[in-house]
């Protein structure tokens, strides 16, 4: 394949497992050679992998042909909750399982699967390879694996994905300057042969319970059961913020008298003109209806040692 940077390692026998390592270059030099150098040394001889360096849209294109000929089991994707919506897009329904090495500012899908944040011991989970088939969302046709939604966190999404430096602290920043400026619009919403209208200051459909960084907006929401969880948060004043925090953040937003919650595997949701969505963070600015299906145990993901499936 032309044009490829690739780190390659094989082992005298064939082995079951074949990794391929996508790492996004916008991690920066000095973490691509750390992730290598942790390849290196916790990935076993016995393991065939190849390292590759995402370059652009274009060079994707390569390494999608990579997956589908060479027999990978196993993709990797390193980077952001945007990088790993793109890799595990690529390979639903394919039989190749994801993993992750979580380096963006929010980690949503590698925390839900109880990953570790640390390079080296993530690293080590991916050798280890315990596996679960977890359920995948779609909005208007495009998949989605933590959560997605309408109203102020895709408003929020949008500004992020506008700034040229990312980051945890960028996205706070982002936030709190937007809170109150935000307004809450009005919603139509069919789910489960029924139809309700509520002004929302946000919707969130929830495959995993959180949107990253441990901040549940779903904690009911079970990454394998075939549902999702709708969390609709309504109007809030200034002094309620407070009290609507910590409730979100010792996960129970869901008791919040501020958070209306359903569950289902589809749901239309209507707006009064177009505007943006996200998934998984990243946003698309979409017609008036928005439709959300779950796709039930589509994906095959590494998980952490204490993960526990929901699985009977």
């Amino acid at each position: 394949m032309q044009n490829t940077e690739s780190i390659t390692k094989s082992s005298a026998f064939k082995m079951p497992r074949k990794i391929l390592f996508i790492v996004n270059p916008n991690a920066g030099k000095r973490i691509s050679e750390k992730i290598i150098d942790a390849i290196k040394k916790n990935v076993p001889k016995e393991i065939n992998y190849v390292v590759v360096i995402w370059k652009d849209k274009d060079h994707f294109e390569e390494i999608t042909e990579l997956l589908k000929t060479q027999g990978f089991t196993d993709a990797i994707a390193v980077g952001g909750d945007g990088t790993v919506n793109h890799v595990a897009k690529t390979i639903l329904n394919t039989g190749i399982t994801l993993g992750i090495v979580p380096i963006g500012s929010g980690n949503g899908l590698a925390r839900s699967l109880g990953l570790s944040m640390k390079i080296d011991e993530v690293v080590r989970q991916i050798a280890q390879g315990k596996t679960t088939t977890i359920d995948s969302g779609s909005v208007n046709g495009i998949p989605f694996f933590c959560t997605s939604g309408i109203g102020f966190d895709a408003h929020i999404g949008n500004l992020f994905a506008s700034l040229e430096k990312r980051g945890l602290q960028g996205y706070v920043k982002i936030t709190f300057r937007e809170l109150f400026k935000y307004r809450a619009k009005n919603y139509t919403i069919e789910f489960n042969g029924q139809t309700i209208q509520r002004k929302a200051f946000l919707i969130t459909v929830a495959n995993a319970g959180q949107y990253g960084n441990d901040f549940y907006i779903a904690p009911q929401a079970n990454i394998e059961d075939g549902l999702f969880h709708i969390a609709i948060l309504k109007p809030f004043n200034f002094f309620q913020v407070f009290g609507l925090m910590i409730k979100i953040l010792s996960n129970k937003a869901h008791l919040s008298k501020h958070v209306e919650t359903y569950s289902t595997n589809t749901v239309k949701i209507t707006r009064d003109q177009k505007d943006t969505i996200h998934f998984d963070g990243d946003p698309e600015f979409t017609d008036k209806e928005v439709f959300f299906e779950n796709k039930h145990q589509s994906l095959k993901v590494i998980v952490g040692e204490h993960y526990k499936s929901s699985k009977v």
